[in-house]
């Protein structure tokens, strides 16, 4: 039997109230999707679990002149119905339309798919091509912005410090004219945690790239960006030359491992093809 006192603050002010004395014993909860299992399989023995779901202010999507801001429970079907986010951020879109199945999407929220850190997180591609800020809380009421290539120190550890708390996420509006996509591969067409996935966002005159954002999820210890394949894109026509160029390059960046769901030689060279097909659908302005 699982023994945690449950605590459920409807202000954050009275969430800063429960902390108190606290430090080390509390786990936050929101939609539960990696929460429950793991507690289930003694993975982890908090003393009391938070749940952050009756927080005022939390969730929403809000669409300002030069950015895009979520909350933190934001669950994955609210991203992918949005229209503000479908526009503005369709790799994010897609890939909230792919996690899971409905029940999951439903449920799991921005914030806890981030926080969890896994390296195979959904969002995390498509926020670190859009280099997305998180925006977070201290037990001491104070905040704090870190850029979300920062976040993730490690498979399931992040930045984040003692009972601080992730808010929210906002990245700036992408200037015209730009082109993303986002490409997720699992075992299974629902349900599967991906086995290598990528997102892309460009800004092109033409076949010019000016700038260039390649992230990709599964393929190191955390979500990572490619900036060595950015760097080789960024000022030059986007040709045949130039993408084989970066999907050998795309192989030597990243640092994938071997498990149960596919082997680092796979991982490497799906990689370089995801590359290739994620920059052929943003071109063509297939989006996903």
């Amino acid at each position: 039997m699982i023994q945690a006192e449950y605590l459920a603050p409807k202000t954050l002010e009275a969430l800063l109230r429960a902390l108190e004395g606290r430090v080390g014993k509390a786990k936050f909860v929101a939609g539960c999707t990696n929460v429950i299992p793991e507690l289930r399989a003694r993975v982890m023995s908090p003393n009391f679990l938070v749940d952050l779901q009756g927080l005022e202010g939390m969730g929403g999507i809000v669409e300002e002149e030069a950015f895009i801001s979520v909350g933190a429970l934001t669950t994955m079907s609210e991203l992918a119905a949005s229209e503000t986010i479908r526009k503005w951020a369709p790799a994010l879109a897609s890939a909230a339309r792919l996690m899971g199945n409905p029940l999951v999407r439903n449920r799991a929220t921005l914030g806890g798919n981030l926080a969890d850190a896994s390296p195979a997180a959904d969002s995390a591609p498509p926020l670190l091509a859009l280099e997305a800020v998180i925006h977070t809380v201290q037990r001491e009421g104070a905040k704090r912005k870190i850029p979300v290539d920062r976040f993730f120190e490690g498979p399931h550890r992040t930045a984040l410090g003692g009972e601080e708390l992730l808010t929210g996420v906002s990245f700036p509006k992408p200037k015209d004219p730009s082109k993303s996509a986002y490409i997720k591969l699992g075992l299974r067409n629902a349900s599967a945690i991906s086995v290598v996935s990528i997102a892309l966002l460009l800004h092109l005159e033409g076949s010019l790239c000016s700038k260039a954002r390649v992230a990709l999820g599964s393929v190191a210890p955390t979500p990572m960006r490619a900036y060595g394949v950015e760097k080789t894109l960024e000022g030059k026509e986007v040709d045949d030359k130039i993408l084989e160029t970066c999907a050998a390059l795309i192989q030597q960046e990243i640092s994938p491992i071997s498990d149960i769901r596919a082997s680092a030689e796979y991982r490497r060279w799906t990689a370089s093809v995801l590359f290739q097909r994620a920059i052929r659908a943003a071109m063509e302005g297939g989006g996903a």
